[in-house]
Order: C-alpha cells, then structure tokens, then sequence
C-alpha cells in the first residue's frame, strides 16, 4: 500500500471554493476505487496550505485510477471548476510508504 499526498497552494481568498472542490472529490475518488483519507483545509496558521491524502495499492493501480478520472465526467466537470475559479495556484504529488507500526 502507498499513500498519495497531494500538496495544494491555495488563493487565501477563496478557502470556501477549496472546501467545495474537496467535497466533491470525496464522492468521485471512492466512486474511482481509491481508498481516500480526506482532503484537509486552512483552519489556523497557514491560510494557503491545503492538502489530499489518499491509499492505493500501488502505482499500477494509480495509473489505472487516472484513467478512470480522465473518463469521469463528475471529475472533468471538477477539474473545471478549479480552473474557472483559480482556487489553486499550485499542486504537487507525493507517494510514501508507511514504514513504522
């Protein structure tokens, strides 16, 4: 098992459209088999930091799972709205290992 954890920058002014973008990806990544922690938003000290974190079995699986998003028409249509809205300004992705007990 990998986790994935996805580093977003986000416009400190638009916190409550990154809550939106989250929520809705709550139903798409279960909906596309991947097993998701949740995403996580501003609340105290970083207002620009936000984050997803989610397992998947290994990378083969991932790329099957970017398939699945890539044909996803709830996905596309969040995709979009990130976009419309310039809810973030950067991503970044992280796969790790549990190595401690």
């Amino acid at each position: 098992m990998i986790t994935c954890f996805i580093r977003y920058e986000i416009d400190p002014f638009k916190k409550d459209k990154f809550a939106e973008y989250s929520r809705t990806w709550g139903r798409i990544i279960t909906r596309c088999g991947v097993d998701l922690i949740g995403y996580f938003g501003p609340h105290e000290g970083s207002a620009t930091a936000g984050y997803g974190v989610y397992n998947i079995k290994s990378l083969t699986d991932y790329e099957a799972y970017r398939i699945k998003l890539a044909n996803d028409d709830e996905a596309k249509a969040n995709f979009a709205f990130a976009t419309l809205h310039g809810i973030f300004t950067r991503e970044d992705r992280i796969f790790l290992r549990k190595v401690s007990s």
